[in-house]
């Protein structure tokens, strides 16, 4: 069995059409066990009681954004191992750096193509 067959992924974007087009992208990928959150809140919920392997997180969300997301999960033993990706369309140095200290894996620019999500998540989890 691959990574691809056992990878479980968590989409997080509060805009239907970003997160439909992560799903997309994952399962053109072949990850099928994926599951998406529209609210950063509704997925840390989730994500403690049943984690995930990896989350691709949307920066900009009312409520709780992308990094009080990150934050959040680094702050809970059963979720402070979990990969995690920023998704943004500006990922300015100060972003970048702010992600980094909370323990970022890793960031991607929106527009994304579905090989540079690919290479993305395999430098998180390995070769899928």
């Amino acid at each position: 069995m691959s990574l691809k067959d056992t990878l479980r992924v968590m989409i997080v974007d509060d805009m239907g059409v970003s997160r439909g087009l992560l799903v997309q992208a994952i399962e053109e990928m072949g990850i099928w066990k994926n599951q998406a959150e529209n609210d950063g809140r509704a997925a840390l919920n989730k994500l403690i009681a049943d984690p995930v392997h990896l989350v691709l997180s949307d920066y900009n969300m009312p409520g709780m954004d992308g990094l009080e997301l990150l934050r959040a999960l680094r702050q809970h033993k059963a979720t402070a191992r979990i990969g995690f990706i920023l998704v943004t369309g500006n990922p300015t140095p100060d972003l970048v750096a702010k992600g980094k200290a909370l323990g970022l894996n890793n960031i991607i620019k929106k527009p994304f193509s579905t090989a540079s999500m690919k290479q993305c998540i395999e430098t998180v989890v390995g070769k899928l």
